[in-house]
């Protein structure tokens, strides 16, 4: 797994060049060319699209067919930190279902949104891979394994 960095939120149309220039424009390429640009900038923006349309000569729909067809791929920016609440077996039947509730309500928001000034962003997902630590979370990239709702709010005192 790659690791996440402090994305800048460049919507420079030069960097989306930059990016694109290290492939040939070929439609077996989209895909890998659509992944650097969400790692770079976090997001697929409409400029993207734009640019990936143009320079791979398609229509701006087929290019957002294609980053509509995969889950891996987010149309909003995320927050500068993302939460994800594993919710497999072992985390659900251990109260990962709490954990997500506690956090909709303690942040305001519901699982796949971002908090209004842009700090958070929450998400749910299928599993993480550390089942023996269930209840897990993700933050940043940093792993919380069985997580109780008073850690829960000390982990998000944290969040700065």
């Amino acid at each position: 797994m790659r690791r996440r960095k402090y994305f800048s939120f460049m919507s420079d149309i030069s960097t989306y060049k930059k990016i694109l220039e290290k492939y040939d424009a070929k439609r077996e390429n989209l895909v890998t060319a659509f992944q650097d640009i969400q790692e770079a900038e976090g997001y697929i923006s409409p400029e993207a699209i734009a640019e990936v349309s143009k320079y791979f000569d398609i229509s701006r729909a087929d290019a957002y067919s294609v980053v509509s067809f995969y889950a891996q791929f987010k149309f909003k920016k995320p927050g500068k930190h993302i939460i994800k609440v594993c919710k497999g077996t072992a985390c659900h039947v251990r109260g990962s279902g709490n954990l997500l509730l506690a956090l909709e309500e303690r942040l305001g928001i519901k699982e796949g949104e971002t908090t209004s000034d842009g700090m958070v962003s929450l998400e749910r997902v299928a599993c993480l891979g550390a089942c023996a630590l269930a209840p897990a979370m993700v933050v940043d990239e940093k792993v919380y394994g069985r997580v109780t709702l008073a850690e829960l709010d000390k982990i998000l005192k944290g969040l700065k």
